[in-house]
C-alpha cells in the first residue's frame, strides 16, 4: 500500500465549505479502484488544521487520482482557502501487510 497524509491549514471562515468540498471529494475518491481508503480528519483543538490519510493500492494509482475530475475540482474549489500551502508525507504499511498477514 501506498498512504499519502496531507496537511491542511484552512482560513477559518473557509472550514465548512472546506469540508463539503473535501467530504465530495472523498466521496469520489473512495469509488476509484486504486483507492483503498480516504479519511479526512479534523484536529480536535485546532479547527482550522486537517489531515487527509490517502490509502492507494500502489503509486500509480495515487498518480491516477490527481487526473481524476473529483479531484481537479476539489483542488481548484480549496485552493484560495489555503491558510498556508498544503504539505504531503508518503508512507508504506509494514502492518498489515497486503494479504493481512502482519
Amino acid at each position: 500500500m501506498f498512504i499519502v497524509h496531507v496537511f491542511v491549514r484552512v482560513k477559518t471562515e473557509d472550514i465548512n465549505v472546506f469540508k463539503a468540498a473535501t467530504i465530495e471529494n472523498a466521496s469520489n475518491s473512495v469509488k476509484e479502484s486504486g483507492v483503498a481508503r480516504f479519511d479526512v480528519i479534523q484536529q480536535q483543538d485546532d479547527p482550522n488544521r486537517f489531515v487527509l490519510v490517502e490509502v492507494y493500492r500502489t503509486p500509480d494509482d495515487a498518480n491516477s487520482h490527481k487526473e481524476t475530475a473529483h479531484y481537479r475540482k476539489w483542488r481548484d474549489i480549496v485552493a484560495s482557502m489555503m491558510a498556508e500551502p498544503r504539505s504531503s508525507i508518503k508512507f508504506s504499511n509494514i502492518f498489515p501487510d497486503e494479504q493481512g498477514w502482519g
